[in-house]
């Protein structure tokens, strides 16, 4: 039986193109690969380039109410839990919904709103074994080290 090998991109249609374009480019740091913003209103952006072209796509002509949910969440991960703790300050000095920020155990996550409303969750992974689901509340302004004694908590004793 063939068996896919990995996730190659995701796509979301978008009400301002602009708006989001400036978000996922400035705020969270995706570089643009591409992009046709008159006839298609199409912007590529990717984390690595040089190795995916794309990994994220945004479209103009989203249709539908302006609350409607249609995506559930759309996950980025970052190599160290001092980038998420960068990401948590980036995200307070430019007035990003932070809706709540956990630690699963095997990794900590924070939870936000796009600017059309779309959740996105930036995590670092602990590579902890922790059971899911699990998301305890933390404060992402507490230390590294007391954030992992956290993670390390929710491991389970055999």
């Amino acid at each position: 039986m063939p068996k896919v090998s990995g996730l190659g991109h995701v796509g979301i249609f978008v009400n301002d193109l602009m708006k989001q374009r400036d978000f996922y480019s400035r705020v969270m740091g995706l570089e643009i690969a591409d992009e046709d913003l008159e006839e298609r209103g199409m912007v590529f952006l990717s984390a690595h380039p040089d190795e995916e072209h794309h990994e994220f796509v945004i479209m103009k002509g989203r249709s539908g109410p302006e609350d409607a949910q249609v995506i559930q969440q759309i996950s980025f991960k970052v190599d160290t839990l001092s980038e998420l703790k960068d990401f948590y300050t980036t995200f307070r000095d430019e007035g990003v919904n932070i809706q709540r920020t956990v630690s699963h155990g095997n990794a900590f996550g924070m939870y936000a709103d796009d600017p059309e409303g779309n959740t996105i969750e930036i995590y670092y992974k602990t590579g902890f074994p922790v059971p899911q689901p699990h998301g305890d509340p933390v404060d992402l302004d507490m230390s590294e080290e007391e954030l992992l004694d956290i993670a390390r908590a929710a491991i389970p004793a055999n």
